[in-house]
């Protein structure tokens, strides 16, 4: 099986990570997470260093202990969450050669360079770091496009520059590892002279970077180029790709990582996935596989089904449609939890599936 090896265990691939951005999948504990199959997840190394800070977790003995969770923790650099700030309004913040200057949630001006990124990232005890990349839309001009590959190159050579220092200054017990961003837009020859020049420095995996989705909410053409531009062999991560029809296809184009918040935020909102016939048999392909269930309907009132008759989650073996959409009803908080746990198992399930896991 293929796995991709962390100080804090190999996890199988294709794996599929939860956004814990604040150190927390909303409305689950590390044990809820376990249970539905979970293995690795992602933190966003920017917002932690605003609240609690990135140095009060490293006195806390790092995130792996913070958040109670013992398997991979990936961490987001925290530059799209800067850019989206930045392009949203002027008075966010600017980019210019040295990093991102930014303000963050009506606080004081700060900068953010690869260098703290890098510093960042070790003091919360990642164990896969992504170094700072400059994020751009996909309809940005090319000059706006051809800025984004200097500053994302120059910064992921910064980047790679003080993990190595830092490496040698305080050898861990278990070396992390530094994934790099492949930027470029819509524009191929950009997307190939950047990820030529980020294999030249040397990353331990590639992400796509930008928007990978159209909008149509398909997958945008360059996700598939950018997999094509890594060598086999090497984990790519299809960054912010998370519909299931669209990670799978992502999937069939070679990449092995994702991560996005859609499966926790749809069960928040009461949008529930349920395979189109018994999991370990319906064929994984285009977008028939599953279908939504949304749980507010009028129907489900007295509906004694499980959400799924096939899934394993928590949800599904102890509970029924009618309960749950009662929780819902009256705005309890169970009512999110075992709704994230069954969206969370799906994800696993199929994660196994292509895997070619038994079920």
């Amino acid at each position: 099986m293929k796995c991709l090896h962390t100080a804090h265990g190999d996890l199988a691939l294709p794996a599929f990570l939860p956004d814990a951005t604040r150190a927390v999948v909303r409305t689950l504990d590390a044990s809820d997470l376990a249970a539905c199959g979970v293995e690795g997840l992602v933190v966003n190394a920017l917002h932690l260093s605003s609240r609690p800070g990135t140095s009060l977790i490293a006195s806390l003995g790092g995130i792996h202990r913070f958040m109670g969770w013992s398997g991979p923790v990936f961490s987001d650099s925290g530059g799209f969450q800067v850019y989206s700030l930045i392009a949203g309004s002027p008075k966010g913040g600017n980019i210019a050669e040295r990093g991102f200057t930014y303000r963050l949630e009506g606080g004081e001006k700060r900068l953010l360079t690869p260098e703290k990124c890098v510093q960042r990232q070790f003091q919360i005890g990642a164990d896969v770091m992504f170094c700072l990349d400059h994020c751009t839309h996909p309809g940005d001009r090319g000059e706006a496009q051809q800025e984004s590959v200097a500053h994302t190159v120059a910064w992921a050579r910064r980047c790679k520059e003080a993990f190595v220092r830092r490496l040698e200054e305080r050898p861990p017990e278990n070396s992390p590892l530094l994934f790099a961003v492949v930027q470029g837009g819509r524009d191929r020859d950009l997307r190939r002279a950047c990820a030529e020049r980020l294999l030249e420095i040397g990353f331990d995996g590639y992400g796509f970077g930008g928007w990978p989705i159209d909008a149509e909410g398909g997958i945008e053409d360059a996700v598939g180029y950018v997999a094509e531009l890594i060598p086999e062999g090497v984990p790519r991560h299809a960054l912010g790709i998370g519909k299931p029809e669209n990670l799978l296809r992502a999937f069939r184009m070679g990449y092995d990582l994702f991560d996005c918040a859609i499966p926790t935020r749809d069960a928040r909102r009461k949008r529930l996935y349920v395979f189109s016939g018994r999991p370990e048999e319906v064929p994984l392909k285009g977008d028939a596989f599953y279908h939504y269930l949304y749980i507010e309907d009028q129907r489900y009132s007295r509906d004694s089904r499980p959400v799924d008759e096939g899934c394993g989650c928590l949800c599904c073996r102890r509970y029924s449609r009618a309960y749950l959409r009662h929780l819902f009803e009256i705005d309890d908080a169970l009512a999110q939890r075992l709704a994230t746990m069954h969206n969370l198992t799906f994800y696993s399930t199929m994660m196994r599936r292509l895997r070619g896991e038994a079920l």
